[in-house]
């Protein structure tokens, strides 16, 4: 196995033992701590010994026991007893404790922004500066986000468990948004190296496919699923064979995942039958991804989804969508004053980006470079700073 396999298997399994600590202490930073501990013994002897048998078993066993020292240490210098906790009730697999740090994670007793920075913390297990890039904040406004939020849990005694199914669908909102971040951040990572993180998309589809079997009639997650599957289905199509960024008009259809569209196009069909009467954001965002998905593409369509999605989740970033839809729809023009329209985007490189190559088509290269270089000035990941790179040196001098 290489390393960076290792460190696959050790992220994606400390997740889970993350989730199992928190249940057993009852202690996010506790948890957190421990397990930390455990995935850098890890990394540093796993290359070297090789992968044990149970790498999830050797992860829990080493993390608990740096927990239990932690707790005896801490209740020496209290001059008390050591909270006994029950270590040997082990869940029959690790589905029930996720699920229980994914509720956990979006409790109502915190703000929305808290609960999916939480949770792309815990869960998805990006660092904060990760976490603050794809929440589009600064790095220490999240530290101190994070760190209110598992204060707010430990102060609260906030429950760590599934609710029950009459709380399930308020609960429902903040769940499908954590899982949708999880997977963008995945899908285009914010920063680094890769254009994609493939285990963060993994991860996030399988906390859908979860959700979708605690809740398999509910269209927020029937809609979550498939869009996430649907969008997924291109994800190799997406990067050349040096890493770089191929845009969707570019890509070998061949290289898309048919199953996945299939079972996504299916999911979206099941769920519009659902909401015959008021639209749900996450299903209609399916409806344009399925659009995209079945050839030949017709824009027509899908500005027409974009204006129902707007009519209930009607944000900056949809706008900007709908108008590079329009864009292809109608011409650059459309789109550019559709784009110029838009407030509070000044710090999303794509709002720079879409400006940069509408004018573009539009012959108004000077325009066009200095907005490709704002778009440069932003977090990207390299390949797509490679791109906007390329884009920008194809302009006229």
């Amino acid at each position: 196995m290489t390393v960076e396999a290792v460190a696959r298997l050790v992220r994606d399994e400390g997740v889970r033992v993350l989730a199992t600590l928190i249940r057993v202490t009852g202690n996010v930073d506790l948890a957190e701590d421990a397990t930390q501990d455990a995935v850098v013994r890890a990394l540093e002897t796993w290359p070297r010994d090789g992968v044990p048998d149970n790498p999830r078993g050797w992860l829990l066993v080493t993390a608990k026991r740096r927990a239990i020292d932690v707790i005896r240490r801490e209740a020496r210098r209290a001059g008390k007893e050591a909270a006994a906790m029950d270590w040997t009730s082990e869940p029959e697999d690790e589905r029930p404790d996720l699920l229980r740090l994914v509720f956990t994670c979006c409790h109502p007793a915190l703000s929305l922004d808290a609960q999916v920075a939480l949770a792309l913390r815990t869960l998805g297990g990006l660092a904060t500066a990760e976490v603050a890039r794809g929440l589009l904040v600064p790095e220490a406004t999240m530290a101190k986000r994070l760190t209110r939020a598992k204060q707010k849990i430990q102060r609260a005694a906030i429950p760590y468990r599934v609710p029950d199914a009459d709380e399930l669908p308020d609960r429902l909102a903040g769940v499908a948004a954590t899982v949708y971040l999880i997977f963008n951040e995945g899908y285009s990572a914010g920063g680094g190296a890769d254009l994609v993180r493939v285990e963060l998309t993994v991860e996030a589809i399988r906390l859908a496919r979860l959700l979708a079997e605690l809740m398999p009639d509910e269209p927020t997650v029937l809609g979550l699923l498939a869009l996430l599957l649907l969008q997924n289905a291109r994800r190799d199509a997406r990067v050349g064979p040096s890493g770089e960024v191929v845009l969707l008009a570019d890509q070998d259809r061949s290289r898309w995942d048919a199953r996945a569209i299939k079972e996504g196009v299916e999911l979206v069909g099941a769920a519009l039958r659902r909401t015959p009467d008021r639209p749900n954001s996450y299903v209609v965002q399916a409806a344009i991804a399925a659009c995209h998905a079945l050839a030949p593409t017709n824009w027509d369509t899908i500005v027409s989804w974009y204006d129902v999605l707007l009519s209930v989740h009607d944000t900056p970033v949809v706008r900007l969508n709908r108008a590079a839809a329009v864009s292809e729809r109608d011409g650059p023009a459309a789109g550019l004053s559709i784009v110029d329209s838009i407030g509070d985007l000044q710090a999303y490189p794509w709002w720079h980006a879409t400006r940069a190559e509408l004018l573009c088509r539009l012959g108004r290269d000077v325009e066009a470079r200095a907005a490709y270089e704002e778009a440069l000035r932003l977090d990207l990941n390299e390949p797509q700073a490679a791109h906007l790179r390329r884009r920008l040196a194809d302009l006229s001098p």
